[in-house]
């Protein structure tokens, strides 16, 4: 056994002594070079790939509750809770010169009220799915694709690459059915999407899901529109976004938040969403009334260096068009740290929850300033922020007014970073006589961690 054990041992040795020297080579050597990115390369130059991606993004969170809200049937003036917002692995790549696939899994909302069919582990789920053929091999000018996906019209916000957003979380009532008829945003759709100079479109025919597929109890038909449980019609999506400077990348569907100065970008945009028979409503009280669901706005967009890119500007002004039908409303609030509300009069709902989508007008605004990237030495810099939101819904008497001002700490600019968001926003109560008026303010403040590569 000696004789046979020993050859082998030192044979194996010395097949060991290559591969443990490699490993222990010079950092400054070619094959220990860190990689920036996951990606594999199919070709020599890399024009065929297939890349992986991971973000996540955890929050501490401190929230004034409504009023009457409650946590597991108990009364909570107000919560703190740990939550991941989103968790995201994404596969993609570009197989051929025409072919390009793109896939999204994971889960967003993860908090202690987590949980799908009473389970706190079904949570995870296929974001996008699609595939994507370009029609001229060296040009973006057309790209036909089809599967589940953001792709679709409204605003650059309704198709937001969330990994390099500015201030910390997205202006949600841009994702304007999210949830009800969509899944997370994300549609089944056929489309078409490219760049003609410096004219950035994207069109779409989406199949809408029925809203009592969204896991939750349909609203019942009433004398307010909600979305329909009758029937079933397609969707019509559009958005153009005309680039007076540099254009904007164009690999995947989503629209980045902010570039921190890497790119001189100034936009124009306008963009539509069209429902034939979306919501319903009872005329008299007795027979349901079908109304379109039409959705449009308009929106300029800069992010860009200032002084030799000692700074970095990103602003973005909207005005939003969003007809549900006879005075639509849906209180939303975002990973919501309460389940319940005890009290008839509040209108919001539980939680943090308040009037995010509904029938009527919406301005939006944010800017930002990132600050020298030298600013903190080794340890990246800072970036400020501030938002406005004001929507004047039909349904209320008083308009929906939040207030966001934050900021990011870059430590390796969107990849690490550390942020802290206060938010302001209205509190609405419910009258005897059925009008709904602000009552108060309630404010919320995280912290969030995103690491994303």
């Amino acid at each position: 056994m000696k004789k046979i054990l020993l050859p082998v041992l030192a044979a194996v040795l010395g097949l060991a002594k290559p591969a443990l020297a490699q490993q222990t080579s010079s950092p400054l050597t070619p094959a220990a070079k860190p990689k920036s990115e996951l990606r594999y390369n199919l070709t020599e130059d890399g024009s065929k790939y297939i890349k992986a991606t991971f973000l996540a993004q955890v929050w501490l969170r401190w929230n004034d509750s409504n009023p009457g809200t409650t946590v597991n049937g108990d009364l909570q003036d107000n919560t703190v809770d740990i939550g991941l917002r989103r968790t995201r692995m994404q596969l993609y790549g570009q197989l051929s010169d025409h072919v390009f696939f793109y896939t999204q899994f994971g889960m967003n909302n993860f908090n202690y009220l987590a949980q799908n069919a009473g389970n706190r582990k079904l949570q995870a789920f296929f974001h996008d799915a699609l595939a994507e053929y370009k029609v001229f091999k060296d040009s973006d000018m057309l790209k036909l694709g089809g599967g589940l996906t953001i792709t679709g019209g409204l605003s650059r916000f309704s198709q937001p690459s969330i990994g390099t957003i500015m201030t910390t979380d997205v202006p949600v009532f841009a994702q304007a059915t999210v949830d009800q008829t969509d899944e997370f945003g994300r549609k089944l759709s056929v489309y078409a999407r490219g760049q003609v100079g410096k004219l950035d479109y994207r069109v779409a025919l989406t199949d809408p899901f029925p809203v009592q597929t969204n896991g939750q109890t349909a609203p019942p038909l009433g004398p307010n529109a909600t979305f329909t449980t009758f029937g079933h019609t397609k969707q019509y999506q559009g958005l153009l976004v005309y680039n007076f400077l540099d254009k904007e990348p164009h690999t995947t569907p989503y629209m980045t938040g902010t570039y921190l100065g890497d790119r001189r970008i100034l936009n124009l945009e306008g963009g539509m969403i069209y429902q034939r028979d979306a919501t319903w409503h009872t005329n008299n009280g007795v027979n349901p009334v079908y109304e379109n669901m039409t959705l449009w706005s308009v929106a300029a967009f800069a992010d860009m260096p200032l002084q030799e890119n000692k700074y970095a500007l990103s602003a973005y002004a909207g005005y939003f068009n969003t007809d549900y039908g006879k005075n639509y409303i849906r209180n939303n609030g975002l990973m919501n740290p309460a389940n319940g509300n005890s009290d008839a009069s509040a209108f919001n709902g539980a939680g943090n929850a308040y009037p995010m989508f509904g029938t009527g007008e919406t301005l939006y605004t944010q800017v930002g300033l990132r600050l020298p990237n030298e600013l903190l030495g080794d340890q990246g810099t800072l970036l400020p922020y501030a938002s406005y939101r004001r929507s004047s819904y039909d349904r209320l008497e008083d308009p929906v007014n939040v207030y966001d001002a934050g900021i990011n700490w870059l430590l390796s600019k969107h990849q690490s970073k550390l942020s802290l968001n206060y938010q302001v926003r209205p509190v609405y109560a419910q009258q005897a006589n059925g009008d709904v008026t602000k009552a108060s303010n309630a404010s919320s403040a995280w912290l969030q961690y995103q690491v994303y590569f």
